[in-house]
């Protein structure tokens, strides 16, 4: 079978791939399965032709219906409202030179990826996001890539919608700036942090927020707080966006690694070249395969564990892994250690996916027969998204509490990466299923016992 990565490379060789974004929580899909727009990750290739835009005529209207009548000539434009009785209009001409991909929560046309909020343990949930209020604006953010090499991919907040305008009214953040050209925030704003060196010795860098010219700029008070922060990057005209990024600071230039937070969900960006280097599904079943073949022991039930295959599935398996995370011993599913006082009333319903605490109704602390340690007992879930993982090594360690195993690499990686979390607080999740980790480190490693015959 071959990974995703190869299969799209098998089929469309012949096509520029600029990169793929990929949402963190699902594990490689989405709980009912990738459909059209709406999946998991969405790789951009370059288009047979090129539909991105660049800034042209400024308008300003003073009469409301004069704006209406700029934004039918069929432009894109972004409307910039500073009172009932002035208007700024930007018109939007065809740039030959790029190609523009829009993300946002709204299946209308101009929306080329589909993205609905994601909740702690989304990998498990049903696809309902009707319960309540999304925070992702429905036309989110654009990506616009240059169509020739390095192939440069940028991210602008806010997309044009089925009317190809981009409508900022008057209590939308927005300013003029100094060379006269008009700029804003969307309500909940985007927010990117790009990585310094990622994967090969990564480390994070600050999150900042991205404005619908993509200029770069500190995070405001709260997420959607009046004042917007400080500009952090050369600004750059409206109408000449310099191709290269030299002197100009931080950027919205995507790079490998780079996160991109919509309020409601987190995107990965990974370029093509940082795909190829990373492992494939293939890769990640041979090490699967690897662990399964040492017959990993319950060291109390002393039945033989394996993982099961990729992509996984959400029902248990009777020789699943089990693990005590607090002190890392591996187990099958068993009823030891369970103590009465922490008994969960009216029975267990959280022992059959991840983070769950164990069967028949245990509650939040086990004891490991081991080495009398407390801590949760959970279902161990082999990380299958290739794109999150920040190198090739061994399935060693787990996420402390749901359970999902990677690398040492990839544990420390996410496990020190503090992602947005409402509407000023940041916290460290699992990259696989968004479940917010223990306090530091949040993950533990692994200790297997092997065959005893």
């Amino acid at each position: 079978m071959l990974s995703p990565n190869q299969d799209e490379h098998a089929h469309s060789k012949d096509l520029v791939k600029y990169g793929e974004l990929v949402i963190l929580g699902y594990n490689g899909s989405l709980p009912g399965g990738d459909r059209g727009r709406k999946k998991s990750r969405f790789a951009l290739y370059r288009r047979a032709k090129a539909n991105g835009v660049k800034p042209s005529t400024v308008h300003i209207l003073t009469n409301p219906h004069d704006s209406k009548a700029v934004n039918s000539k069929g432009h894109h434009s972004i409307s910039f409202t500073l009172s009932r009785n002035q208007t700024v209009v930007v018109e939007y001409c065809h740039d030959p030179d790029t190609d523009m991909f829009q993300i946002g929560r709204s299946t209308e046309s101009p929306i080329d990826f589909v993205v609905t909020d994601t909740s702690a343990g989304c990998s498990k949930e049903s696809e309902d996001s009707s319960v309540s209020p999304s925070t992702i604006s429905r036309f989110a953010c654009r990506v616009v890539c240059q169509r020739h090499p390095p192939y440069t991919a940028r991210i602008y907040a806010a997309g044009f919608d089925s009317s190809k305008n981009i409508f900022l009214g008057e209590k939308a953040t927005k300013w003029k700036n100094p060379d006269g050209h008009m700029d804003g925030l969307t309500t909940n704003g985007v927010l990117v942090m790009h990585p310094d060196g990622f994967p090969d010795d990564s480390r994070q860098g600050a999150w900042r927020e991205i404005s619908v010219c993509g200029d770069v700029y500190t995070l405001r008070e709260t997420r959607s707080g009046p004042v917007r922060g400080q500009l952090v990057n050369a600004p750059l005209t409206l109408h000449v966006r310099c191709q290269s990024e030299q002197a100009a600071g931080e950027s919205s230039a995507l790079q490998d690694g780079s996160l991109v937070d919509l309020c409601g969900a987190t995107l990965l960006w990974r370029t093509a070249e940082g795909l190829l280097r990373a492992p494939t599904l293939r890769h990640l079943d041979a090490l699967r395969l690897e662990l399964n073949a040492g017959r990993p022991q319950c060291p109390v039930g002393l039945n033989t564990l394996a993982f099961p295959s990729l992509p996984r599935s959400h029902s248990l398996e009777e020789r699943q892994p089990w693990a005590y995370l607090s002190c890392g011993h591996v187990h099958g599913r068993h009823d030891w250690g369970q103590r009465p006082e922490r008994h969960r009333e009216g029975g267990g319903g959280q022992g059959d996916g991840p983070g769950g605490d164990g069967p028949g109704g245990g509650g939040g602390n086990r004891e490991c027969p081991l080495c009398r340690s407390l801590g949760p007992y959970v279902p161990l879930w082999l990380g299958g998204e290739p794109a999150l993982y920040v190198d090739a090594g061994a399935p060693t360690h787990a996420f402390t509490p749901c359970g999902h195993v990677s690398s040492e690499r990839t544990a420390r990686y996410w496990a020190e990466t503090p992602l947005p979390h409402g509407t000023h607080a940041f916290r460290p999740t699992c990259p696989f299923c968004s479940t917010p980790l223990a306090p530091s480190p949040g993950y533990t490693r692994l200790i297997f016992q092997g065959p005893v015959d």
